[in-house]
């Protein structure tokens, strides 16, 4: 068995968890003491992870996330509220499937940013393409492409996404525009995609954020029907 050439044909197929486990074990002898089976087993196992890690980071880094958020580190303070089972359950990304929504209130610096970029980082480990943005720049940045023509463009990649995560959304109250834009956003993906919303204002006042009764009632009409919602009713900051 030609080693060399075969780690040299590897290479050049790019089958990096192949060439790398193989090179290993060459070099030990390891490959003397397994069946070329067994071998072809660790190869392919070898490959089909280093491969997984690969897309679970491009996918990480698409999404750019605020936090580097997981669910195991979420805390579950009594003062909080949080129902783990709930957030459990949403960890496993069924809602993603059944295109529903996730709506997270609270105070300020209680933890909203962070579950729900917990909850994107899982449906990234699950193998959907997820994007994280802050209300206000989201806006900003969708006002900034109308100008440059690029609207039609980011809102089509915006569409595509399983997941969409708007953060700190009802700091400020939208205007004509801005109510525009989300109109068309949650109607690109009512019943197709998910979308993630925190905001430190309960969801009984969004409507008012929103403004213009039309256009608030088409836009919660698609936002609320249906949605999981976790109010984390801690006033303490987790900062602190």
């Amino acid at each position: 068995m030609d080693s060399q050439n075969i780690l040299s044909k590897m290479s050049s197929m790019r089958l990096e968890g192949m060439h790398n486990l193989y090179k290993n074990m060459f070099g030990s002898s390891q490959c003397d003491s397994v069946t070329n089976e067994e071998l072809l087993t660790l190869l392919i196992n070898a490959e089909w992870d280093n491969r997984e890690n690969n897309r679970i980071e491009r996918a990480l880094k698409e999404a750019k996330f605020r936090y580097q958020a997981s669910i195991e580190n979420i805390r579950y303070d009594d003062d909080r509220g949080l129902d783990k089972s709930q957030i459990i359950r949403l960890s496993e990304c069924s809602y993603i499937k059944q295109a529903k929504n996730i709506l997270i209130t609270g105070f300020t610096g209680t933890g909203k940013s962070y579950l729900a970029s917990a909850f994107g980082h899982q449906a990234c480990y699950h193998g959907y393409k997820v994007l994280y943005y802050n209300a206000q720049k989201l806006f900003a940045k969708l006002k900034n492409a109308k100008a440059d023509n690029t609207y039609y463009k980011l809102m089509a990649k915006i569409a595509k996404q399983d997941l969409l995560i708007i953060d700190d959304f009802g700091l400020h109250v939208l205007d004509d525009l801005d109510r525009l834009i989300l109109l068309e956003i949650m109607e690109d993906r009512y019943g197709l995609k998910s979308t993630i919303i925190s905001s430190q204002l309960p969801v009984k006042v969004w409507y008012d954020i929103i403004g213009e009764s039309t256009i608030a009632d088409a836009v919660m009409d698609r936002l609320v029907n249906g949605a999981f919602r976790i109010e984390i009713k801690s006033k303490k900051s987790l900062r602190e």
